[in-house]
């Protein structure tokens, strides 16, 4: 299937993913429990909230408490999702995060919105882009990242299945969904879009639709280019990984996030240990956000579709 056949059904939030996928858990287990840092409606958990009031808890703006909160419900048998924005998600809890959560490798879902550039005018203090550095070099933590409203309401219910600490991130801004609501998520099994022979562009998140269309720009140049969603960044799919690099001999890597320490280190250090390949990163560098509108920082930090097709030209001259 050529990319230019993949069907936009409307644009919706990732966020909404989540808060739809966690009101079908609560129906389905009743062991899952909601909390959340003051930020219920930011995190679409109001349906939750409604049908089941008794298995929520509002934590206030006291992050470290709920995750502390959180290890003890997971103590005690049950599914706690805590929510917040990334930054509160991750930064402002590591200690706890580690020690209550990861070292023991309690049964907590980490549930993050408003991640990276994408979150906009709430600007750099806000726009983390250290989190999947941050938790995928956490022991035995699991780290999601899916592309689209469909993805992120699957994701949410798969890791109510998985026993382990997870990390899902997820976003504010509407997006083009584009995955068929039907598709299995299966943790830790990268998803192919296309499959050619001269470039491959691995993409987490919002960026798999970059991808997408700079795929397109690609192929309109007469290039077979080969797109992965590398939805989960831990553990990686590396059998994916070297398939694709083996029958490509180069790549793109491309991700909302810092390229020191995320999806696209986790691929070269796939690729060093086991088939050497040039690669090119799209991410941001070794700077903060701003504020801004979502469109205009992926442009101005280098994440916008002509950015992938450029790193993917490059790349190409380098096999």
């Amino acid at each position: 299937m050529s990319l230019k056949d993949i069907q936009v059904a409307g644009q919706k939030d990732t966020r909404s993913g989540f808060g739809d996928g966690i009101h079908a858990l609560g129906k389905s287990n009743s062991q899952v429990i909601a909390l959340t840092a003051d930020l219920a409606g930011s995190m679409k958990l109001n349906a939750f909230i409604k049908d089941f009031p008794d298995r929520f808890i509002q934590c206030g703006i006291a992050e470290a408490n709920m995750i502390g909160i959180a290890a003890g419900l997971a103590i005690g048998g049950k599914i706690p999702f805590t929510t917040t924005f990334a930054n509160f998600s991750t930064g402002r809890v590591y200690d706890q995060i580690r020690q209550s959560v990861a070292y023991s490798g309690k049964n907590v879902k980490i549930c993050a919105s408003h991640a990276g550039l994408t979150l906009g005018e709430d600007g750099a203090t806000h726009q983390i882009l250290e989190d999947i550095g941050m938790m995928k070099m956490l022991p035995g933590m699991t780290v999601i990242v899916p592309c689209d409203y469909n993805q992120t309401k699957a994701a949410t219910m798969a890791i109510a299945e998985h026993v382990g600490p997870v990390y899902l991130r997820f976003g504010r801004p509407s997006w083009p969904i584009f995955t068929n609501p039907e598709d299995k998520f299966e943790i830790g099994k990268a998803q192919y879009f296309s499959h050619g022979s001269d470039v491959a562009i691995f993409a987490c998140g919002h960026m798999v639709w970059k991808a997408i269309e700079a795929g397109i720009q690609l192929e309109e140049k007469g290039l077979k280019v080969e797109v992965v969603n590398m939805h989960t960044i831990k553990p990686l799919d590396e059998e994916a990984v070297l398939t694709t690099l083996r029958k490509t001999k180069c790549a793109v890597t491309v991700e909302e996030h810092n390229v020191l320490g995320g999806l696209g280190d986790s691929i070269a250090q796939v690729a060093a240990r086991y088939f050497p390949v040039p690669i090119e990163y799209v991410g941001t560098p070794d700077v903060f956000g701003e504020s801004g509108k979502p469109m205009e920082l992926l442009k101005k930090y280098g994440l916008d579709t002509p950015d992938i097709v450029s790193a993917a030209e490059k790349v190409l001259k380098r096999k």
